[in-house]
């Protein structure tokens, strides 16, 4: 197992780097040869290795959490650079002197095993050179866990002082939290739950459909043709309309047409769009551009997956294995990820918990906005040292 980029004493905050961890072996025994993850790290490790902390990106997020630092080598100098000055997806929540202050804390984000950012994934070369596309496995919230436990051994990491995540990034902390008890000190689920339930399942199957259905996706292989951009950009709509809120939509958008477009015109064929419209069209544009198709589908069956207590009893018992301190917290207008499942994985958390509200008019990617609120429950929960 090597890390590349990653020599001794070497501080290089927010460049990405690669760790090369041989032969992973499923869930589904699979074996899934040659795997590396890609990764992020601010801050250094302390000697006792007590101020590690793991941050877990959502669905279609990256490894850039946070900015780089000032005076550190930037990414024209590492291996596969990513602009250390670049906006981080959860900036002001992680950085010098925020509440995951990458002054006192080794912050570590990984870009998870079967995404598009530098991790194994469908479009990587499998071992006869050609990308995997429709011969990639299914990858589990647990596969994705194992891989980032080899990664924190590469990285000298014995135990998370804290494992944080929101949305699927929640489903993966609350899963580090079980798999691994005896390496996690302190646990953050944001906007997630114990388990994907019906509704979320039956949103996941709509985005895959939208892909598959897609004519250029020829089964996953398309890598040689034309990208299926129709299919992905579908996929994105739909998700998007599950991560704000109808108030927000309501608010921002309203029925008012889009600028010198008629959505009422007197022939469908000729039609406009509404502004939301629009919105939606320029998110769809915005992913499908940075975005691969096999990985959204990788990591939505990923996340189509998450059931924490799947094959090991009853949840509540299957909590009791673990040893670390909670903060959950819910979007009090998420319609994706619902408080009441917030508060269900609370009722059946070991010892006397509380379930935290986020108080947000947008509605599950509340999470990702509100970050002076979040910051504040984990200085007031378990970051309170």
């Amino acid at each position: 197992m090597t890390v590349v980029g990653n020599g001794p004493r070497t501080r290089r905050d927010g460049v990405v780097r690669r760790a090369e961890l041989g032969e992973l072996v499923l869930e589904s025994r699979f074996r899934l040869p040659d795997v590396h993850l890609a990764y992020e790290t601010w801050g250094e490790l302390a000697a006792d290795g007590s101020n590690a902390v793991l941050i877990e990106h959502a669905l279609t997020g990256d490894t850039h959490v946070a900015r780089g630092g000032a005076g550190h080598e930037d990414a024209a100098s590492a291996p596969e650079g990513a602009a250390a000055a670049a906006d981080g997806w959860w900036d002001g929540l992680v950085g010098p002197g925020a509440a995951i202050d990458t002054d006192r804390y080794f912050v570590v984000c990984a870009n998870i095993l079967g995404g598009c950012y530098g991790s194994t994934g469908p479009a990587s070369p499998a071992p006869d050179g050609v990308p995997w596309g429709s011969r990639f496995p299914r990858v589990t919230v647990r596969d994705s866990v194992t891989a980032e436990a080899l990664l924190a051994r590469a990285l000298g990491v014995s135990r998370w002082r804290l494992v944080i995540g929101g949305s699927m990034g929640g489903a993966r902390a609350l899963e580090w939290a079980v798999s691994h008890p005896d390496r996690v000190a302190a646990c953050a689920v944001i906007a997630a739950n114990a388990r994907v339930g019906a509704e979320q399942l039956a949103w996941g199957q709509a985005q895959s459909l939208a892909i598959r259905q897609d004519p250029h996706f020829r089964g996953g292989d398309y890598y040689a043709g034309e990208y299926p951009e129709a299919g992905l950009g579908l996929a994105r709509r739909i998700a998007h309309i599950t991560y704000r809120s109808a108030h927000e939509l309501e608010t921002r958008f309203g029925r008012e047409p889009q600028p010198r477009e008629d959505p009422e015109a007197t022939h469908v064929a000729d039609r406009g769009r509404y502004q939301v419209e629009s919105y939606l069209d320029h998110q769809a544009s915005k992913l499908a551009g940075r975005f691969d198709a096999n990985s959204y589908l990788s990591v939505n069956e990923t996340l189509m997956s998450h059931d924490v207590a799947r094959g090991r009893g009853e949840l509540r018992d299957v909590l009791a294995r673990t040893r670390c301190e909670w903060l959950v917290a819910a979007v009090d207008s998420d319609r994706l990820f619902f408080p009441s499942e917030s508060a269900e994985l609370v009722a059946a958390l070991p010892g006397e918990q509380e379930l935290h509200t986020i108080t947000s008019p947008s509605g599950h990617d509340g999470f990702l906005i509100e970050t002076p609120q979040v910051g504040m429950l984990l200085r007031e929960t378990v970051l309170r040292d």
